[in-house]
């Protein structure tokens, strides 16, 4: 039996991510005055979370330093880039240059509320 997976995220503002997340492709599974759903696959949702709900949930305060990142595997290069691309056309803050290990190519931005993904292919 799979897991589900449930990131949950703070933000600032709950209709600009959600429009920020519609802008890359992804749907979502549900929505109230204070969360949203993103469904990135079967099993893994991230749950955008108004900060005041958020903080009703977490035990201790948001760091200020970096406490995840949160990877998207995708089929190749191409489909990095474009993700990367729209994320950017969306309002994203590109985060370093590509890289490029062999055989792994990854890319990285910062999404509205500063959180960082990337984006990456292996053998792609």
């Amino acid at each position: 039996m799979a897991t589900k997976l449930f990131v949950n995220l703070p933000v600032g503002d709950l209709t600009r991510s959600r429009a920020f997340f519609t802008a890359l492709g992804l749907d979502f599974f549900g929505a109230t005055e204070d969360m949203a759903s993103v469904i990135i696959s079967e099993h893994t949702q991230v749950m955008l979370l108004a900060e005041p709900t958020f903080a009703g949930y977490a035990h201790r305060p948001p760091s200020e330093g970096t406490e995840a990142i949160l990877v998207l595997g995708l089929p190749d290069r191409d489909a990095v880039d474009a993700l990367v691309a729209k994320a950017v056309d969306a309002g994203a803050t590109p985060l370093g240059p590509a890289r490029d290990d062999g055989g792994m190519y990854q890319r990285g931005f910062a999404d509205l509320d500063g959180h960082q993904w990337a984006a990456l292919t292996i053998g792609g």
